[in-house]
């Protein structure tokens, strides 16, 4: 991972942690614990228990819109839903309708999920052997160091991990096609793994949709600048975290 190793200040704890370091940037913990008790409140207060399979439904289609967008889509919602949309859309709503089904992998083979994912993604668009494959050594190497984060004890919240993981992706672009399709399904997929929203009804990617200029500058300054970029990138995911929040079925 290029963006936690670079804002660690200890290089020890960034190889024994290096998603847990990050908590020691300013007002990192504050604004994700805030974060974490707004998405709580929405699921104690709505009631958890009581979430219609159709508003899971929802959340991940009107996800797998938002996320086409962002990607190029010119398609509405409603040409997704009806199945009319542009090969983009469809990309990502393809994704959306396995992807809850890969949970159990992220703890243990996130690998495989991440894969599964852009082969769901790129089916059409790349030839078969290129489907869920890093399209170099270095893209594999990347994608390993952020498998084992990923499966090593960390004192970080998931929501930073989701973070962190859509971050990596996006800006190391790892796969031949649809990497931000690939990135923000994998943010989806922490959230739900790790049982901050098991039943997948907030909607992150509408989120960075609604604050597009900031998600994307953001995503620009975690590449290219170091341990500020990283820090403005975890401060500006709340953000999008809270609107996604906002967006959730549940609100209707």
């Amino acid at each position: 991972m290029t963006g936690p190793a670079s804002a660690a200040s200890s290089p020890a704890d960034s190889r024994s942690d290096p998603l847990g370091a990050l908590l020691r940037l300013d007002g990192v913990p504050s604004a994700y614990a805030g974060c974490r008790d707004g998405i709580d409140a929405l699921l104690r207060d709505r009631g958890l228990r009581r979430t219609r399979p159709e508003q899971t439904g929802e959340s991940l289609l009107v996800g797998a819109h938002a996320s086409a967008v962002l990607e190029g889509s010119g398609s509405s919602l409603e040409q997704a839903r009806d199945g009319a949309a542009d090969d983009v859309a469809r990309a990502a709503v393809r994704v959306s309708a396995e992807l809850l089904g890969l949970a159990p992998l992220l703890d243990t083979a996130p690998l495989q999920a991440f894969a599964r994912i852009h082969t769901l993604a790129g089916a059409g668009d790349l030839p078969d052997e290129r489907l869920g494959r890093p399209r170099d050594a270095d893209a594999a190497g990347a994608l390993t160091t952020l498998a084992r984060a990923l499966t090593g004890p960390t004192e970080a919240p998931a929501l930073l991990v989701a973070a962190v993981v859509h971050a990596e992706i996006a800006t190391g672009a790892p796969f031949g096609s649809h990497n931000g399709i690939v990135a923000r399904a994998a943010e989806r997929l922490v959230l739900v793994a790790r049982g901050v929203d098991p039943t997948s009804v907030i909607v992150p990617e509408a989120g960075h949709l609604r604050l597009r200029p900031a998600y994307e500058s953001n995503l620009r300054g975690y590449r290219d600048g170091g341990q500020a970029g990283v820090h403005a990138w975890l401060l500006y995911a709340v953000e999008a975290y809270t609107a996604g929040v906002e967006a959730s079925p549940l609100r209707g």
